[in-house]
């Protein structure tokens, strides 16, 4: 007798709440005589399955019965939960409900060893309405419009078909296929902008793993030596968990990757104010310096004084 048809049982009663042995029968394709060993079986093993006769009767399991000592470790559970509540922290609606009815069902009071909010502080977060409206168009499999800020500065209208939400480092990215590159693509939520679901609908699928079809790496990056003051640690730290260095002399040094662009390399060393320095490469060094001997020239010459 095969186990996976007694787990699909307890789990279509618990779900149902109460069945007869001909739609049992009819469910599983098997013969009514067939269930009522299963039932046996169940009962023999614990479950607290019974049947009522006459009209409005069927067969149930008591509604007190959990499935955790018979289904799932308590490692098992904690998980699920756990995954539910980072679920219904990003607003999905759903997923706090059946967080709320597992949590009843393993007679647990939830794993509270991890919250998870992923709104700014002080206050609401404005990706959540986009997050609801490409969640809402992948599930429907509709092609979204929206207008989309580049890491260049561009501006553009593009449709795209929504295919999976992806959270990376600490940003939500949307991946779909772009009608305007024609291609595949991540769009960071906070740069789209004007969201609408249109009426036409696509077909294509979503990859298992978005990130290991295609890494992510915004064009234009240029490698780059930085080095902080460490009056900046408390943002250095948070920005570059795994290239920032400490050193011997007082600085903090790090390795990473920049977006080449001028107005986008300055506006970020520049929001460190006197405390970040670009050591390499040399071209963009000669650059910033310009860039600083500009702005000096423009507040020298300023009429405000």
């Amino acid at each position: 007798m095969p186990e996976g048809r007694l787990f699909e049982i307890i789990y279509y009663l618990l779900d149902k709440g109460k069945s007869t042995a001909p739609e049992l029968s009819e469910k599983f394709g098997v013969s009514v005589r067939t269930i009522y060993r299963d039932l046996d079986t169940l009962s023999c093993a614990g479950i607290p399955v019974y049947t009522q006769q006459g009209k409005g009767g069927g067969i149930e399991i008591l509604s007190e019965y959990t499935i955790d000592r018979s289904m799932l470790s308590e490692d098992e559970r904690s998980r699920i939960l756990t995954g539910l509540q980072a679920l219904s922290a990003a607003d999905d609606r759903q997923a706090e409900q059946l967080l709320t009815k597992l949590s009843a069902v393993f007679k647990s009071a939830g794993s509270s060893w991890i919250e998870v909010d992923f709104s700014n502080w002080g206050k609401e977060s404005t990706v959540t309405e986009t997050f609801s409206l490409i969640k809402k168009a992948i599930f429907s499999k509709h092609v979204l419009s929206f207008r989309y800020h580049g890491a260049n500065g561009s501006c553009s209208s593009r449709s795209a078909d929504p295919l999976k939400l992806v959270f990376k480092g600490r940003d939500w990215y949307m991946y779909g296929f772009c009608r305007l590159r024609n291609d595949f693509r991540f769009f960071k939520l906070t740069r789209i902008r004007d969201i609408k679901i249109e009426a036409e609908r696509f077909s294509r699928e979503a990859p298992a793993r978005a990130l290991a079809e295609k890494s992510y790496a915004p064009p234009g990056m240029v490698k780059v030596v930085l080095r902080f003051d460490k009056a900046a640690a408390f943002r250095v730290f948070d920005e570059f968990p795994e290239e920032a260095e400490e050193a011997s002399d007082g600085y903090i040094y790090v390795r990473t990757e920049l977006p080449g662009n001028e107005d986008l390399l300055c506006g970020y060393l520049f929001s460190f104010m006197d405390c970040a320095e670009l050591l390499e490469p040399e071209d963009l060094r000669q650059l910033v310096k310009k860039k600083l001997t500009d702005m000096r020239q423009l507040y020298a010459g300023s009429k405000l004084g």
